[in-house]
């Protein structure tokens, strides 16, 4: 079995060593690893801290259109069975994670598997500030407000190859709108590991202020919309909510 794990990084210099050191820190057994960091021509010294690790991971940096256009780029170049996608500010619990992720493949024989998520500091990647316990699977749980987190997301890569990749459409909901289209409307398998798999630091996109909060809640129905698929009334309002209970589970 082959992994490939994507790195997408612009300007990330203050964090991409502590991810590529926990992808390249994974202890392999019974799968190998193919690494792909994809860059959108980074300015700062993001290359430079990379240049340690070239002989052991695939760099590509060039000018993008953005982060789902990068993350399509590398699942175009992944020649893995799966793939998952590490963010340049987040880490992998711990050094065995992807080596239970492949056990899982093989036990299961799911299309995908996701597992739980922290939220760090984004000074102190061991405090956590907020835990995304997913939970088993269940269908009607999007209906619900519920996703699973996405980058603990790992996806055979024939998926990707049938269903497709990110739509370069949406500006912050595209993995949602993936994660809908593959889980709920396609219906691949998937299988849950109930474990912490990222520690993902705080100040994402999507929550970054109250407006672009509002402007994911609009990209959350387009995606539904999208996928020619109705969601209840309480849906939407219901994802966002979803996350103020996370707090209460650290």
């Amino acid at each position: 079995m082959k992994l490939s794990i994507i790195t997408i990084t612009f300007n990330a210099a203050d964090t991409i060593e502590d991810a590529v050191q926990s992808v390249l820190s994974q202890r392999q057994d019974g799968f190998e690893l193919e690494y792909l960091v994809i860059d959108g021509a980074s300015k700062d010294a993001t290359l430079e801290i990379l240049a340690p690790y070239r002989d052991r991971l695939t760099l590509i940096s060039e000018p993008d259109k953005g982060i789902y256009d990068a993350m399509n780029k590398g699942i175009s170049l992944a020649s893995g069975d799966y793939v998952g996608i590490l963010n340049a500010d987040d880490l992998y619990a711990a050094d065995d994670v992807l080596m239970r992720v492949a056990a899982l493949f093989k036990s299961s024989g799911a299309k995908s598997i996701y597992g739980d998520l922290v939220y760090v500091d984004r000074d102190d990647p061991t405090e956590v500030t907020r835990t995304w316990n997913s939970g088993a699977f269940n269908r009607q749980a999007f209906l619900h407000g519920w996703m699973p987190p996405h980058p603990t997301f790992f996806v055979r890569k024939s998926v990707y190859d049938t269903h497709g990749l990110f739509s370069l459409e949406l500006r912050s909901a595209a993995d949602y709108e993936l994660m809908l289209r593959f889980l709920f409307k396609t219906g691949i398998t998937t299988a849950y590991l109930p474990s912490i798999l990222v520690r993902m630091r705080v100040g994402g996109l999507s929550n970054a202020s109250l407006g672009n909060r509002w402007r994911a809640n609009r990209e959350d129905r387009q995606a539904w919309r999208m996928n020619g698929i109705t969601p209840y009334p309480w849906t939407l309002f219901l994802k966002p909510v979803r996350k103020v209970s996370q707090l209460w589970k650290l």
